[in-house]
């Protein structure tokens, strides 16, 4: 008698979130129920159900390992590189593409997604605040006794996103974004240093 072999809780968790992104990849982010899911990866829809409870968030899970993995790598560049503003400005830049770019189109569909709900939309406000956060503290030794306007920041964040878009959906290449977005950075920081 074959048996499958029965996954752990952690195991059948990242097979699910696997399969969800391969779903958006192949259909969209509109085919992405827990049912399609379910049937997807070859389980019953109570299995998905209990991981995700619904479709938010199955969406907020997704995006939150964007968010985790985009997170690593520009935590890991920037340990790596020196710790002036261009390097730390291209390793910001290059952190944010690279991430997007690694995901392909399904990162922007389910920001997409994340937009149509005021629930889904406050978590992705709430990792971008904490991305801004965290480019604030590693730009702030460049700016002497000036800061950086949460409007300067949020305008960053519309600019990376706009290229990272751009250069996924092959409009731009990815090293043009690249250095499109670290040359704002660094303008920003010599605009409000004082």
């Amino acid at each position: 008698m074959n048996k499958k072999k029965r996954l752990t809780r952690e195991a059948r968790f990242q097979q699910l979130m696997e399969e969800a992104w391969r779903l958006i990849r192949e259909e969209g982010t509109e085919a992405l129920t827990l049912g399609r899911l379910a049937e997807r990866a070859g389980v019953t829809k109570p299995v998905v159900y209990d991981h995700f409870g619904s479709r938010t968030g199955l969406l907020a899970e997704l995006y939150k390992a964007f968010d985790e993995r985009q997170t690593a790598l520009m935590d890991k560049a920037i340990a790596e590189c020196e710790q002036a503003l261009e390097p730390i400005s291209r390793a910001i830049a290059d952190c944010y593409i690279d991430c997007v770019d690694t995901q392909g189109r399904e990162i922007p569909d389910v920001i997409a997604a994340l937009a149509g709900s005021p629930e889904l939309e406050q978590l992705r406000r709430q990792y971008v605040r904490i991305f801004i956060d965290k480019c604030r503290r590693l730009l702030a030794p460049f700016i002497g006794s000036g800061t950086l306007p949460d409007a300067a920041m949020w305008a960053l964040v519309g600019v990376a996103d706009a290229v990272s878009y751009a250069a996924t959906g092959e409009e731009i290449t990815a090293a043009d974004a690249k250095a499109e977005l670290a040359t704002l950075i660094r303008s920003q920081v010599e605009r409000f240093r004082k």
